[in-house]
């Protein structure tokens, strides 16, 4: 049986959730990225309005374990693959991720 404790859940609780009973749903959008990376900081407040529509999945590139993503993407993060396909680099462009998104949305009904 399924419990819910009762209390007061700001917006980002809500989404969390929500998010957490619909990942089987949504795509998933992963972001290719090394600590520090200003322009993965500014992509991911640039997806902010969209983050509801997929769930982030984030690769740390300097991992040992990600060695084959440092010598593809050691020069071009942020980069980000939809569901596993590349779509961007170095910069979001929100019109092509609306774009995907809704594609990947139709295509999952």
């Amino acid at each position: 049986m399924f419990l819910l404790k009762t209390f007061p859940l700001c917006e980002p609780a809500v989404l969390q959730l929500l998010r957490q009973f619909s990942t089987n749903t949504l795509p998933t959008l992963t972001l290719f990225t090394k600590d520090p990376c200003p322009l993965c900081d500014e992509a991911k407040e640039v997806l902010e309005p969209l983050k509801h529509r997929f769930v982030l999945q984030q690769v740390d590139i300097s991992l040992p374990e990600n060695k084959v993503w440092w010598d593809r993407y050691k020069w071009d993060i942020p980069v980000f693959h939809l569901n596993g396909q590349f779509v961007m680099k170095h910069r979001v462009d929100v019109v092509l991720m609306d774009k995907l998104l809704q594609d990947a949305e139709t295509h999952q009904t």
